[in-house]
């Protein structure tokens, strides 16, 4: 089965700074680069880059303008192996991001969101992605998916599963200054997750979305992190609609949890589960890009067949290849993904409070309330 990943898409310019800060930047002086690099970004090019590099044949779907920008992205597709053609280019301006990333200084992104803000259900040829894995990602950056109480990103996902797809989504932060953080993402949620059936936020995504007490306390750093509170999202994922929740928790691994309908879904084994996949241990140079390829690492193992432990496993073992390389073009293919989990490669120690957890299957901690005890 093929997958399919649809949503946001941008071009990053990326100056090579080599020396100074951001003292720097005054008005009337010019800052010396020493070249620069194109990148695609966003959930189609990250997400679509790393399947291909697995050894899947994603087809991309984003919306672009017809500038130079989208010839650029369609080209570095092309270089990769991926094909542009469900890339619809409109009149509007690609979306791009200038990341100024200076020696020694946090990353500062200039982001315009151009095309994505129009992106609608029309621009999805949704007759050649029928039977296929629909992944949709990064709704809070595209405007047409949270307006309305969003409506659109519901017609979406209806419409995918009316073609007979498997769907997911994935999430970004929104921004609390812009519309995009004034909107109710909790009725946003209770409108469209009755349509995915797999849904993987992160945790301060969804904690900015559902629990807002809780995501005040995890940017202060005062948040202790334990199988309760996940456990408590998770069911509030299940209850508004969602078969599958995934929370990917960047130091700590990939929590899941499913009901009933995922039995239906992918077999009865996915049916009432309650994991925690640790992290594999790397020497970490960056985490750019991780979400997404932790997202591609469990899709890959869903569109395998795998069952949940192994595809949980799947998903932080491909997330850990690209933070050993701080980025995406980290991640070899499948079987050497594999190889190394069959290899024994160690997991990090778990730090998240677990009473009850017991060791299950390839290092995956499983819940008291996991439906493989109570079957």
């Amino acid at each position: 089965m093929r997958i399919a990943v649809v949503g946001h898409i941008c071009l990053d310019l990326i100056p090579h700074w080599q020396v100074g800060g951001l003292d720097c930047l005054r008005p009337g002086t010019i800052v010396e680069m020493n070249g620069l690099a194109f990148s695609p970004g966003g959930v189609v090019s990250n997400t679509g880059l790393c399947l291909r590099r697995l050894g899947f044949d994603p087809i991309l779907v984003g919306r672009v303008g017809s500038d130079h920008l989208a010839n650029i992205i369609a080209s570095i597709f092309e270089q990769q192996g991926m094909s542009p053609d469900f890339l619809h280019r409109s009149s509007g301006t690609t979306s791009y991001t200038i990341v100024l990333s200076p020696p020694g200084t946090d990353r500062i992104f200039l982001h315009y969101p151009g095309c994505n803000d129009e992106f609608s259900v029309d621009d999805i040829d949704y007759s050649a992605l029928a039977g296929s894995f629909f992944h949709f990602g990064y709704p809070p950056l595209m405007r047409e998916m949270y307006t309305e109480g969003g409506k659109n990103l519901a017609a979406v996902f209806q419409k995918a599963k009316d073609a007979g797809c498997i769907t997911s989504l994935d999430m970004a932060v929104p921004d609390p200054n812009a519309p995009s953080g004034q909107v109710d993402w909790e009725e946003i949620l209770a409108r469209a997750l009755p349509y995915v059936d797999v849904f993987l936020p992160s945790l301060d995504e969804l904690l900015f979305m559902v629990a807002p007490e809780e995501y005040a306390a995890l940017r202060k750093g005062s948040l202790r992190l334990s199988t309760a509170l996940l456990d408590r999202l998770g069911q509030h994922l299940l209850e508004l609609g969602t078969a599958v929740a995934g929370i990917k928790l960047g130091s700590e691994g990939f929590y899941l949890c499913s009901g009933a309908r995922a039995g239906t879904l992918f077999g009865a084994q996915w049916a009432n589960r309650q994991l925690l996949s640790p992290v594999f241990q790397v020497t970490a140079r960056g985490t750019t890009g991780a979400g997404d390829t932790t997202i591609a690492g469990f899709l890959a193992g869903l569109a395998l067949g795998q069952e949940p432990c192994g595809a949980a496993t799947l998903a932080t073992a491909v997330g850990a290849y690209t933070v050993e390389a701080a980025a995406v073009e980290g991640v070899p293919a499948l079987t050497e993904v594999q190889a190394r989990i069959s290899s024994g490669w160690p997991r990090g120690a778990c730090t998240i409070a677990a009473p009850g957890w017991v060791p299950g299957k390839l290092g995956v901690l499983v819940g008291p309330k996991d439906g493989s005890f109570l079957s």
